[in-house]
């Protein structure tokens, strides 16, 4: 038999979903399981989307565009010209979910060989995609304590090397919640400017900001334009995960050039979703998006209070996104994740968190940590708390 290839032998698997297995032998055990370990929002998708789907005019299922039906293009346009950015058609490409963004961005801006520098924890399907494009993970460690903000311009730049293309950055931050404030991105923008590298900007939660703090996007930074890269997705500003319509968005033409060559590549996008992604579009912020973040700033809240509450966990108050990763006083965050689901239950109620260390790239780093993603209505996070305190307090391999 031949071998497999290198890159899917080293695909490392998904802290995320990797215990679902033992997840389903718990409910078939009875079990009330709470999935605090996706970001799988629960909050109905708007209708609008869903008529999307119903009234699109069709009559034969064809390919669409490469980079997108105009329709789609131009919603997309509308969104980002309400957030204060102005863009071109040719400056957009639809694509399949954030994912595929993700990965045309890595091709169009490295070769293999080359080094991309993402400050860690960080979403793990980035590594994923280095090991598709044969681009080394060059991490920069954040931390809690410092409520996982950059570290400063002298110990980014040691990192970088001559096989450094790019910086690859998720603001709002997932799996920290971290909101990047503009002084480190301006920090980020004269490290680019002076080393020649691209900035990939994943602005996945752009609306995901609590407590009247706003997000600013690379694309409003004049001075890096033709450097910023941002990936984008609608599945969590609209609940639409399963419908994997995302983009890819630069002022760069080369970029976008090298963007509609993959496009071309794959052929189109899907059809029917880019028909209902610009029906959801066109929906005025008031109308979906903000009582949606309205709702998760509250959900937030009580996870943040319950946490803090708990003896020996060290946790910290998340600005954006919909994530926590606190520091457990466990031996293994993993064993405990995998514990909770196999050996404990509150009343029949159990939890399920993401294991940290799978976010980290730095070896050993994030053992004691997972990340709760608080995607559960008010009263069952509220529940899923209590078992996670009650677990803690029963756990054979706690630390303190």
């Amino acid at each position: 038999m031949p071998d497999l290839s290198r890159r899917t032998c080293e695909l490392p698997s998904s802290p995320i979903r990797k215990l679902a297995p033992l997840a389903a032998k718990a409910k078939q055990e009875g079990k009330t399981v709470y999935h605090l370990n996706i970001g799988q929002p629960d909050i109905p998708t708007p209708q609008a989307f869903m008529d999307g789907v119903r009234n699109a005019d069709i009559d034969v299922l064809a390919y669409s565009p490469s980079p997108g039906l105009p329709e789609t293009l131009a919603a997309l346009r509308g969104y980002y010209a309400h957030h204060g950015i102005d863009l071109a058609t040719e400056q957009l490409c639809v694509t399949i979910g954030g994912s595929e963004a993700f990965t045309f961005a890595m091709k169009a801006a490295m070769d293999p060989g080359d080094e991309v520098i993402i400050p860690e924890p960080f979403y793990p399907n980035y590594r994923g995609y280095a090991c598709l494009t044969t681009t080394t993970v060059v991490p920069i460690t954040t931390v809690a304590e410092e409520g996982f903000h950059l570290p400063a311009a002298e110990a980014i730049e040691a990192k970088i090397t001559d096989r450094t293309r790019a910086f690859l950055f998720s603001n709002p931050g997932n799996p920290t919640g971290v909101v990047y404030t503009e002084d480190e991105l301006k920090r980020i923008v004269r490290l680019a400017t002076k080393h020649d590298l691209f900035v990939i900007s994943d602005e996945v939660y752009r609306e995901f900001v609590y407590d009247g703090e706003t997000h600013t996007s690379m694309l409003s930074l004049p001075e890096v334009a033709q450097r910023v890269i941002v990936t984008d997705s609608l599945s969590k500003r609209f609940s639409v995960c399963g419908a994997r319509i995302g983009c890819i968005v630069s002022r760069n033409a080369e970029v976008m050039t090298a963007a509609l060559r993959l496009g071309q590549a794959r052929l189109s996008p899907p059809v029917v979703e880019e028909f209902a992604a610009a029906a959801a579009l066109r929906l005025s912020p008031a109308e979906y998006v903000e009582p949606m973040i309205a709702a998760f700033e509250q959900r937030r809240n009580v996870v943040y209070d319950a946490v803090s509450e708990m003896p020996g966990v060290l946790g910290y108050k998340p600005a954006g996104a919909f994530y926590m990763a606190p520091e457990f006083p466990v031996d293994d965050a993993e064993k405990f994740v995998e514990w909770m689901l196999a050996d404990f239950d509150l009343d029949g109620e159990t939890t399920m968190l993401a294991p940290a260390e799978g976010f980290y790239s730095t070896p050993g780093r994030g053992r004691s940590e997972a990340r709760i993603a608080y995607v559960l209505n008010e009263e069952e996070l509220a529940r899923a708390m209590t078992c996670l305190a009650a677990g803690l307090a029963a756990y054979p391999g706690r630390t303190s």
